[in-house]
């Protein structure tokens, strides 16, 4: 099922309300940082002078603040993702639309403009969830898929900055106050500000005492060290390494996992020009950062060029040889003296243990959103926003639960929690369907974990 993208159309509501004389009875609260709320009308409508595109454009809220293919067959026509369909100027070497379209892939020129039609790489684009907790290493910021998406010092700032330069532009050129205006430093802090508020503030503490036996018997894989030995790198479902094997505040590490490596690829079967990803550096290492799991379930497909198109496909990638005759494949052999070699229940019960903390996570979520639009009883433009939200992490619980075929039950709950902010949105006096939606989450969750 496809949300409905209208999340970019509230936010001008919310705005254009915003300048109205209105006398409520009783004034809201201030229940969110004004700089996150700045940052984020910025994001999704501050187009910086350019071709149209915003960071929303690639970055929906819809979609997990990441782009799919499924939603990207959605998109009418004239959407500003396809520019380059559109726009004469950036007709060639901007964008590859049948990779695009097909696969969900984007241009990108990590490596610099001087050859666009032979120096580019083409990637997913990653989900902004959790960047609080996933980007900062002892070799500064990891920011996008290698390391390397930002120009400058690397760091999330300046990461907005490359953008508007990569995707922002009228035309190939990519001359300042010409092409596109630069963002000021005001700008690139609230940008900055409202991207690190998105997602978890914390990470999980594992093990987790998790209900369905299938789950946890994936969670004790996923933290053995001699069996899935997953936990090493991605401590505790996050993106960094474990301080007990690689010393105190690693934070995210790069590894070449040999993805570039993996036979028969989507794109490689594709007609299209998609040439080999060099990872992080330039010339690249073949290194890529190493991604949160929290999240992963809801945000394929899977890898920096959109190779795997499930969960349980990704988990099976370290079962074979791409990954096995990789520098990280073989590093975990001589550390712990063989490779990773999962049966196919084994994968299954991995991958069942990343969606039920997936769901958790899409639960908290929806609760904090939920909590938040409760606070607003007068501006009802904002609150509908942050329903809209909130549905959108329950549909995405559903979704995670329903495809791994696990917990009917949880289901069932999100299913009673999203009639509930069904009716919270069209109902103008909704505080009892929003409360019967905080009673349906929380059953859900007593469903998942002890």
């Amino acid at each position: 099922m496809q949300k409905i993208a209208v999340y970019w159309w509230m936010l001008s509501v919310t705005f254009a309300l915003g300048s109205c004389k209105m006398m409520p009875d009783t004034p809201d609260p201030p229940p969110e940082d004004p700089l996150v709320l700045e940052g984020e009308n910025i994001f999704f409508n501050e187009t910086f002078d350019g071709n149209g595109r915003t960071c929303g454009t690639c970055h929906r809220a819809e979609d997990n603040f990441s782009l799919s293919p499924g939603f990207i067959a959605t998109l009418p026509a004239d959407d500003p993702l396809f520019v380059a369909e559109n726009n004469p100027q950036l007709a060639n070497n901007f964008e590859n639309p049948v990779l695009m379209r097909e696969l969900g892939l984007i241009v990108e020129n990590q490596d610099g403009f001087g050859d666009l039609a032979n120096n580019f790489n083409m990637r997913g684009i990653p989900h902004t969830l959790a960047l609080n907790k996933s980007i900062a290493s002892r070799q500064g910021p990891r920011t996008g898929w290698s390391g390397d998406g930002a120009p400058g010092d690397g760091s999330l700032r300046a990461f907005a900055t490359g953008a508007v330069i990569q995707h922002f532009t009228k035309s190939l050129n990519r001359i300042a106050g010409v092409d596109f205006r630069l963002p000021t430093d005001q700008e690139l802090n609230a940008l900055a500000t409202f991207q690190r508020s998105l997602g978890r503030q914390q990470d999980l503490a594992l093990p987790l005492s998790l209900k369905h036996k299938i789950a946890a018997r994936g969670q004790e894989i996923f933290m053995d060290g001699t069996l899935g030995k997953c936990n090493a790198c991605h401590f505790n479902a996050g993106a960094n390494g474990d301080p007990g094997i690689f010393g105190p505040g690693v934070g995210n590490l790069n590894f070449n996992t040999g993805v570039e490596a993996l036979p028969d690829q989507p794109a490689d079967l594709s007609t299209e020009k998609n040439p080999p990803d060099d990872g992080f550096g330039h010339p690249g290492s073949g290194e890529f950062n190493t991604p949160v799991l929290v999240e992963a379930a809801d945000t394929g497909p899977f890898f920096h060029n959109n190779s795997i198109e499930t969960i349980e496909g990704a988990v099976a990638f370290y079962n074979g040889g791409a990954f096995s005759n990789s520098p990280a494949g073989q590093l975990i052999k001589g550390a712990t003296g063989g490779g990773i070699n999962l049966d196919a229940t084994q994968v299954v019960a991995v991958a069942a243990f990343l969606r039920v903390i997936n769901a958790l996570e899409n639960l908290r979520a929806s609760s904090v959103l939920l909590e938040t639009a409760m606070k607003y009883k007068a501006n009802h433009a904002r609150q509908r926003i942050l329903l809209e939200r909130t549905r959108f992490e329950v549909e995405d619980g559903i979704q995670v639960l329903r495809g791994g075929g696990l917990h009917p039950d949880a289901v069932a709950n999100l299913e009673t929690a999203m009639t509930a902010l069904n009716r919270a949105l069209v109902h103008k006096r909704n505080r009892d369907y929003m409360q019967d939606a905080v009673s349906a989450l929380a059953s859900a969750k007593s469903r998942l974990e002890n």
